[in-house]
């Protein structure tokens, strides 16, 4: 008797976003300092080389959940948006943002506060967070182009990280301490880019 090929089970999340997932995962069970990269390979169901083959280390698991906060934010941008201002358009995305990170809030408070005790893996996360705020810029319409352009990544990049803290300590349902905290941000950054030329 022939033996029938049994169908494989066809996983809808790519090799990527099980490993992002696994690590968002680990992160809520556990101080995300003490999660390595075989932990995060076994959660995924992944070998290590296999692992190891798409992403570096961690803080590149962590770009590609940045990456993934950034297509669903901007996915969320509204018809409308044309009719709204640059700075209000903003104030939209990266409330959007903070209330996609709540999703998975346990686990990103386990990750910032693993960054006390690996504070170089703060400091390389910067870039990517940098290329983050590109990409609502972009999204509002924000040229970011040239030094000019630099300079508002730079100035949003700020706004973001103040806000954050914010959202640390924020359990409100809806985020009013966080959202008083971007828009007290933005304005000062706005008038600072206004007196500036930017």
């Amino acid at each position: 008797m022939v033996k029938k090929a049994t169908a494989k089970k066809t996983d809808p999340h790519t090799s990527q976003d099980r490993a992002v997932d696994a690590m968002l995962e680990l992160a809520a069970a556990m101080p995300f300092e003490m999660v390595g990269l075989k932990d995060i390979a076994q959660e995924a169901g992944l070998s290590l080389p296999e692992l190891a083959g798409l992403f570096e280390d961690k803080m590149e698991i962590l770009a590609a959940y940045g990456r993934r906060l950034d297509q669903k934010v901007m996915g969320n941008v509204p018809d409308i948006a044309n009719d709204m201002s640059p700075r209000d358009l903003l104030f939209d995305l990266l409330m959007d943002r903070f209330e996609e990170l709540n999703n998975d809030r346990a686990a990103i408070l386990s990750i910032l506060s693993g960054f006390k005790f690996d504070p170089k893996e703060a400091i390389f996360s910067l870039p990517h967070l940098s290329k983050s705020m590109t990409w609502m810029l972009e999204a509002a319409s924000v040229p970011t182009g040239g030094y000019k352009g630099a300079a508002r990544v730079l100035g949003l990049t700020g706004v973001y990280l103040f806000a954050l803290r914010a959202w640390q300590k924020d359990e409100s349902e809806d985020l009013s301490k966080t959202m008083a905290a971007l828009d007290r941000a933005l304005e000062r950054t706005e008038r600072w880019a206004q007196s500036f030329g930017l």
